[in-house]
């Protein structure tokens, strides 16, 4: 995962959220192309458990490429996101909570799960990769990888900073990893 954002649509007007929806974004950082056939986007609360599943529709994401998945709608929010690569039903939190991305539909167990490909635990999540969570989240920010998605020390605080949200799809330019 290179950015989440669960802001989407939160905020009395529409001049709190810069985006209508919530979003994950992935991003294949390696060497070959990888599908995403029998995988989930799963969503847990900050100490809740993972029993929000997205069964992600079959596609092939290129090394470099970015996938856009769009989520929950809010009430208010300035945009519509770029054109989505897939569309779910999460609602994530603005604030704090974890997002998994999991080799299977079943409910992930938590970051120990051997099926869990990526994990992310933002805000005050009970569970983070590498013992520090990304900052909080507002409904401006989004947790944002560093260096557009090819940094990956399992450490989300390392990781991941809060900015504006900036959703990339499968028709921005690839970013081809060193």
């Amino acid at each position: 995962m290179s950015q989440i954002y669960g802001g989407g649509g939160n905020g009395k007007d529409d001049t709190e959220a810069p985006f209508k929806n919530d979003f994950v974004e992935l991003f294949n950082a390696g060497k070959v192309a990888v599908s995403t056939a029998g995988k989930s986007l799963q969503y847990a609360s900050k100490t809740g458990a993972f029993t929000n599943v997205f069964a992600l529709p079959t596609a092939t994401i290129e090394p470099g490429a970015y996938y856009l998945i769009e989520l929950a709608k809010g009430a208010a929010g300035k945009a519509e996101l770029p054109t989505p690569d897939a569309t779910g039903t999460l609602a994530l939190s603005g604030s704090d909570g974890k997002v998994a991305l999991v080799g299977n539909i079943e409910g992930a167990t938590g970051l120990s799960d051997t099926d869990v490909l990526d994990f992310v635990g933002y805000g005050a999540a009970n569970e983070v990769e590498g013992g520090a969570s990304t900052p909080a989240l507002s409904s401006t920010t989004a947790a944002l990888r560093a260096a557009g998605g090819c940094t990956d020390t399992n450490n989300n605080g390392a990781d991941f900073t809060a900015a504006a949200p900036a959703p990339r799809n499968s028709a921005t330019a690839k970013n081809v990893c060193p």
